[in-house]
This record gives C-alpha cells, structure tokens and sequence, in this order.
C-alpha cells in the first residue's frame, strides 16, 4: 500500500508540475495577446485582428493592408503594422514566429508567379524580411506558403475571398519547459 501511495504523490506532483506550467504558458499567451491588441489598435479590424487559439497568438493581416494584388510588395501602412509587430516581439523573445501567407482561389499566373502557391509563399518570406530587418532572430522565423488551400470563409463571394487573401502571423510561446517535464 505504501508504494502505491508513493507511486501516486508522485504522480500528483508532476501533474502539479505540468498545471503550473501551462497555466505559465497561457498566462505568457495572454499577456502577449493584450499588449499586441493595444500596439495594434491603430488598424481598421478589416485590416488586422488578434485573437488567440489552441494557446497560440494568431495576427491575421488583410492584403489590402500588406500588398497590391498579385504582389508580394509590402505597402507602407502594412511595413508599419509590421514594425509595430517587431517591437513587442523584441521584448518577448521566447515566442517561436509562423508566417504563412494565404490566397483566394483566384488562379494567378504572371511573370512572377506561377500559381498561388508561389505567390502566398512570397508574401510570407516579404514579412520574415521585414522583422530579420528589425532585428527578430532568425531561428525563430519560420515562412510558409499555404496558398487557398485552408480558407477562412467561403470563395463563393466576394467577402470571403477577401478574408482568404490574408497573412498569418502566429505567435507560439516556446514549450521547452512543458518539453522537458514530459520527458521529451
């Protein structure tokens, strides 16, 4: 009997061990979602809006603030969204950055772009430019193009295809310590 209790104590102790450090990780999700809504707060909601979901910050940026269609040339009010975004991920820097650009299903096809593929693949790597440029380690970038392949609302109408043209910038508070009491 004595051992089961053993066994179980510390059983009990590690769960406390991983409850505290979740709850440090949301509370770091949290804390990190308020201060980006107030940084933000200058952009029209149909531009930028913050949310946070599965315990990550998700930053979602409208082309129409960020590029001209069938480019992945960040405009200027988008390259201040950006520069705003950089400062508060200057001081949280254990926050691991997704970049993922997205498209309507819109076939493009230019001199630059072969398909959609490519040009939401571009507009991810133009907004890993922009925050290398404002000194966001390397490491922690990551840029991936989705294309119109995980859309936000329907391409039936002209509405959704807007809310698909979008890019992604998800904030991920690093797991190492949860890593490590999980044993992984």
């Amino acid at each position: 009997m004595n051992e089961k209790e053993k066994t179980l104590a510390e059983r009990e102790k590690s769960l406390r061990e991983l409850q505290a450090v979740i709850a440090r990780q949301d509370s770091i999700t949290n804390r990190l979602n308020t201060i980006l809504r107030d940084a933000l707060l200058g952009f029209q909601a149909d531009e930028l809006s913050v949310e946070v979901k599965n315990g990550k910050v998700y930053v979602y940026m409208s082309d129409k603030l960020l590029f001209k269609s069938g480019s992945a040339s960040v405009e200027s009010k988008g390259k201040e969204a950006i520069e705003t975004l950089a400062s508060v991920l200057q001081k949280n820097p254990d926050i691991d950055i997704l970049i993922e650009g997205h498209t309507d299903n819109v076939p493009i096809k230019t001199a630059n772009y072969k398909d959609n593929w490519d040009l939401s693949a571009d507009r991810a790597i133009a907004i890993v430019r922009l925050l290398e440029a404002k000194n966001i380690d390397q490491k922690k970038l990551t840029a991936a193009g989705r294309g119109e392949f995980q859309p936000r609302a329907s391409n039936e109408t002209t509405e959704g295809k807007a809310l698909n043209r979008r890019t992604e910038i998800i904030l991920s508070p690093k797991l190492d310590e949860l890593m490590e009491l999980l044993g992984g």
